[in-house]
């Protein structure tokens, strides 16, 4: 993608980051998002083929560098960063640092879509970290479970930490974190 090609879809992402702060997904017409990003209604279809695909990318470029660290790929997408602590620690530095206003998008009307999408990439990335709670599962829990019990307690971390002020720091939300699975 050459660099007028990424300034264009960053200024769709930022038209409809702003867009979902303030009504719900549903509501959001492809019109509203090309008037906002200033971008004729072509341009946004030869980069998105839909208001739900562009949804959907969004989703990737905000969460998918952070779960591909976990594989060891390098940071390709538009955060910046150079945190050197477990998976989870990483995470909730971004959330802390408030990339791409992604807390505004965790906490808004539409949050259900983003705290969904980071759900089922946060089971993806707590699959491969079994290892560090493997003394805390009893036995008698099937895989599935666990991963989706720790997955979701990350979630509802997030959630309680955004309705409590975003007051803690990532590291002691990481000890929450850790303390609660």
């Amino acid at each position: 993608m050459d660099r007028r090609q990424r300034k264009t879809r960053e200024a769709i992402f930022a038209a409809f980051t702003e867009l979902l702060g303030k009504k719900e997904f549903t509501q959001i017409t492809v019109g509203e998002i090309i008037e906002k990003a200033d971008v004729g209604r072509a341009t946004f279809y030869a980069h998105f083929e839909t208001k739900d695909y562009l949804l959907k990318e969004l989703c990737e470029e905000l969460f998918c560098h952070i779960f591909d660290a976990v594989e060891g790929t390098k940071h390709r997408h538009i955060f910046e960063c150079d945190s050197e602590g477990s998976v989870f620690l990483h995470l909730f530095e971004h959330l802390t640092k408030n990339d791409r206003h992604i807390l505004e998008l965790l906490s808004c009307p539409n949050n259900e879509l983003f705290l969904r999408y980071f759900g089922s990439n946060l089971r993806k990335m707590a699959q491969t970290q079994l290892p560090l709670f493997e003394a805390r599962k009893d036995p008698r829990l099937p895989e599935g479970f666990w991963v989706d019990h720790i997955a979701a307690t990350f979630v509802e971390t997030v959630r309680w930490w955004l309705e409590n002020g975003r007051k803690e720091s990532p590291e002691r939300l990481t000890e929450y974190f850790l303390a609660a699975v």
